[in-house]
Protein backbone atom coordinates (compact mmCIF):
# COMPACT_ATOMS: atom_id res chain seq x y z
CA UNK A 1 0.00 0.00 0.00
CA UNK A 2 3.06 2.37 0.79
CA UNK A 3 3.95 1.72 -2.84
CA UNK A 4 1.01 2.95 -4.32
CA UNK A 5 1.05 6.23 -1.99
CA UNK A 6 4.43 6.97 -3.14
CA UNK A 7 3.42 6.02 -7.17
CA UNK A 8 0.45 8.08 -6.66
CA UNK A 9 2.53 11.05 -4.74
CA UNK A 10 5.31 11.48 -7.55
CA UNK A 11 2.32 11.69 -10.02
CA UNK A 12 1.13 14.22 -8.29
CA UNK A 13 3.74 16.11 -7.87
CA UNK A 14 5.17 15.88 -11.77
CA UNK A 15 1.85 16.91 -12.69
CA UNK A 16 1.45 19.93 -10.72
CA UNK A 17 5.34 20.58 -11.18
CA UNK A 18 4.46 21.04 -15.24
CA UNK A 19 0.91 23.31 -14.65
CA UNK A 20 3.71 25.65 -13.09
CA UNK A 21 4.04 29.27 -14.06
CA UNK A 22 6.97 29.99 -16.00
CA UNK A 23 8.37 33.44 -17.07
CA UNK A 24 8.72 33.81 -21.12
CA UNK A 25 10.82 36.38 -22.57
CA UNK A 26 9.31 38.36 -24.88
CA UNK A 27 11.73 39.45 -27.61
CA UNK A 28 10.72 42.71 -29.08
CA UNK A 29 12.55 43.85 -31.93
CA UNK A 30 13.06 47.93 -32.13
CA UNK A 31 12.67 49.11 -35.55
CA UNK A 32 13.90 52.32 -36.44
CA UNK A 33 12.88 54.01 -39.58
CA UNK A 34 14.59 56.38 -41.07
CA UNK A 35 12.66 59.51 -42.91
CA UNK A 36 14.50 61.38 -45.64
CA UNK A 37 13.40 64.37 -46.61
CA UNK A 38 13.52 65.72 -50.18
CA UNK A 39 15.70 69.02 -50.43
CA UNK A 40 13.93 71.86 -51.61
CA UNK A 41 15.38 74.32 -53.69
CA UNK A 42 13.73 78.22 -53.88
CA UNK A 43 14.22 79.59 -56.90
CA UNK A 44 13.70 83.29 -57.36
CA UNK A 45 10.80 84.71 -59.05
CA UNK A 46 11.13 84.66 -62.65
CA UNK A 47 11.35 88.60 -63.97
CA UNK A 48 10.09 89.53 -67.18
CA UNK A 49 13.15 92.12 -68.16
CA UNK A 50 10.86 93.24 -71.43
CA UNK A 51 8.03 94.44 -69.48
CA UNK A 52 8.19 98.23 -69.20
CA UNK A 53 7.42 100.31 -66.32
CA UNK A 54 5.00 101.87 -65.35
CA UNK A 55 4.68 105.73 -64.86
CA UNK A 56 3.17 106.44 -61.91
CA UNK A 57 4.11 109.88 -61.81
CA UNK A 58 2.26 110.93 -64.76
CA UNK A 59 -0.41 113.54 -64.74
CA UNK A 60 -3.96 112.24 -64.45
CA UNK A 61 -6.77 114.25 -66.27
CA UNK A 62 -8.89 116.69 -63.66
CA UNK A 63 -12.47 115.63 -63.27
Amino acid sequence: MKKVFAIFAIAGLIATASCGNKATEEVVEEVVVVEETPVVVEEAPAVDTAAVAADTTAATPAQ
